[in-house]
């Protein structure tokens, strides 16, 4: 139980580590101190929905539908290009901290919800990959996994989220929030390429 609770902790973080759009989001919701315990709950809710799937076995049935994740590519890598696109035109005119007009809870909300569930590669990675691995683990271990996995989520966006708050005395200035707003667009747009790329 415990080696497959742990496997599957150590393979979740190995793959929810990699920068993206996702964690891009969560960083800067973290440092602007924006609603950043309803971004932090629906990527750990959406991210545990996903990896249970998975392991149930949606994997297969998303596999015999390919165009379910075709839909996802094409109108998440459209959302990155506009999210990525307003982060650079953010940059021409940068805030600081406590500056600005803060967003409202259910656009961040949207936000957060869109970047979660229109990213194909989050269904590639927690649904089909993690699922497999998990179901190798045998009936019960794989349940285990799944846990070690749902763990692995809850620490790393609970890190990023809360974490960046340490960080927000670098953030005073708007120099500062200007270099983090092209590197959001530049990775928004980099993820929606490589998303219409396949």
């Amino acid at each position: 139980m415990l080696s497959a609770l742990l496997t599957g902790l150590f393979t979740g973080l190995s793959l929810i580590v990699a920068i993206g759009a996702q964690n891009a989001f969560v960083l800067r919701q973290g440092l602007s101190r924006e609603h950043i315990g309803t971004v932090i709950l629906i990527c750990i809710a959406g991210d545990v929905l996903l990896i249970t799937a998975g392991v149930a076995g949606v994997g297969a049935v998303i596999q015999s539908h390919p165009a379910v994740l075709t839909v996802c590519r094409w109108l998440g890598a459209a959302y990155l290009v506009w999210f990525g696109i307003r982060s650079l035109l953010a940059a021409r005119h940068p805030s600081t901290l406590g500056t600005g007009t803060p967003a409202a809870r259910g656009s961040v909300a949207v936000v957060a919800l869109t970047i979660t569930f229109l990213n194909p590669h989050v269904y590639l990675d927690t649904v089909l990959m993690l699922g497999n691995i998990a179901n190798q683990q045998g009936t019960t271990a794989r349940w285990w996994f799944a846990v070690g996995a749902c763990l692995g989520s809850i620490a790393w966006f609970t890190v990023i989220g809360y974490g960046a708050r340490y960080a927000a005395r670098w953030m005073s200035r708007p120099g500062t929030w200007r270099v983090l707003d092209v590197l959001v667009g530049l990775t928004m747009l980099t993820v929606a390429l490589l998303l219409v790329l396949g």
